[in-house]
């Protein structure tokens, strides 16, 4: 209830001060894919999610699968947010990044660089949170954090943006990755046995083609191109050994 209430609280005061001002163009919220992705995945293989699919409210209450909160939160948000902006009148631009990697001037990192290195780190409670992704989500989507950052100024500036975004360079699976990383960084030591009952194949595939379409072209494409820099980062903060 905190979690939900806070998101949604925390956002109509931001938006409310930005309409005091009278100099706000256009807002841009930070969502999530956990907005999209969160709901019962659908049979077979290669189904597409776009700016339509809305995480189900009512099937994460029910199951309250891990991070069920968070997924509802979003949710709540950009739909609190939506109708506010229309009642104001001020022009709202939703972005719903991927799992964000890559270096940055943080210094002190808590989810998404921790959880998408330890494979290499072997941190087992982290593995976890991205098992429940690869089988709640039927994919691992990824964006690195230049790129979102480009792409939130690119909506800022295009006339034409409206509504929601998903921002994600690439989809990959968990059997996928493993697989990938314990070639790249042999000295990791990546346990792939532990994936090798997990489908190498996509369930789901998270699609930017909205915002790819609006004219925006994405600097990182592959797992090569985001683990190189998302592994130096992690050296460089402690969490991976050189």
């Amino acid at each position: 209830k905190e979690v939900i209430e806070l998101a949604v609280s925390g956002t109509l005061n931001a938006m409310r001060s930005c309409v005091r001002a009278g100099t706000v163009k256009r807002v841009i919220l930070t969502s999530s894919v956990a907005a999209v992705a969160g709901r019962p995945l659908p049979l077979g293989d290669s189904h597409v999610l776009d700016e339509e699919s809305w995480s189900d409210v009512e099937y994460l209450r029910v199951t309250k699968a891990g991070g069920w909160a968070y997924n509802v939160s979003k949710v709540l948000m950009e739909k609190a947010a939506r109708t506010f902006a229309q009642d104001s009148g001020i022009s709202l631009v939703t972005v719903c990044p991927a799992f964000t990697v890559g270096e940055a001037p943080a210094t002190i990192v808590h989810t998404s660089v921790p959880v998408i290195l330890s494979l290499l780190t072997g941190d087992d409670e982290k593995i976890r949170s991205l098992e429940l992704v690869d089988r709640a989500s039927g994919s691992i989507p990824m964006v690195h954090v230049h790129d979102l950052c480009r792409a939130k100024i690119f909506l800022a500036e295009e006339e034409a943006a409206s509504g929601r975004y998903i921002c994600s360079s690439l989809d990959t699976t968990l059997a996928e990755l493993a697989t990938f990383l314990a070639a790249k960084y042999p000295e990791y030591n990546v346990n792939t046995d532990r994936f090798g009952g997990r489908p190498e194949k996509l369930r789901v595939c998270i699609s930017s083609a909205k915002l790819i379409g609006e004219g925006f072209e994405f600097r990182y494409k592959a797992l090569d191109e985001i683990y190189d820099d998302v592994v130096n980062y992690g050296r460089s903060l402690g969490i991976l050994p050189y």
